[in-house]
């Protein structure tokens, strides 16, 4: 469980673990796990490759933790999300992508509610957490219409 440590901070997380530790061989299941795509779903290998990549579903986690995080700590809707993945992410993707991955992630938050509304007890560690018990109040059967509505206006 990541108790609201977002995917792309555990990443640098293990990294900065892994350069700053002395045992080789710590060290080498560190860069292990880093060079391990991350993959929460339980899908057995395929012929020894990972079946499933999530960022090929999601998007890439750092394009994903932006729109959650200002989502869920300023109340942004989508198309001021959008402006300012734009300007923070230009050079790196282009509008059609990043409109392509806010999308996504807008329908899989709203239709996974769900799946939050029964999560497990854990400690909150950074600002933004999506524990039903504490931070985040949504019911499961949530709308996505009005944030899609919102979004369709910025379509490039």
């Amino acid at each position: 469980m990541n108790a609201s440590v977002p995917k792309t901070l555990v990443r640098h997380l293990v990294k900065y673990a892994a350069d700053d530790t002395k045992d080789e061989a710590l060290k080498n299941v560190l860069y292990d796990v880093l060079d391990t795509p991350v993959s929460p779903e339980l899908l057995p290998p395929k012929d020894g490759d990972i079946a499933q990549k999530t960022e090929d579903l999601v998007g890439p986690y750092e394009l994903h933790d932006f729109f959650l995080y200002f989502m869920l700590r300023f109340g942004y809707e989508p198309s001021k999300i959008f402006r300012i993945a734009c300007m923070t992410f230009d050079g790196e993707y282009d509008k059609e992508t990043i409109f392509k991955w806010l999308e996504t992630f807008c329908r899989r938050f709203f239709s996974q509610q769900f799946k939050r509304s029964c999560l497990p007890d854990g400690p909150k560690v950074g600002t933004v957490a999506l524990s039903p018990r504490g931070d985040w109040r949504m019911p499961s059967d949530a709308c996505v219409a009005v944030w899609m509505k919102d979004l369709e206006a910025c379509r490039v």
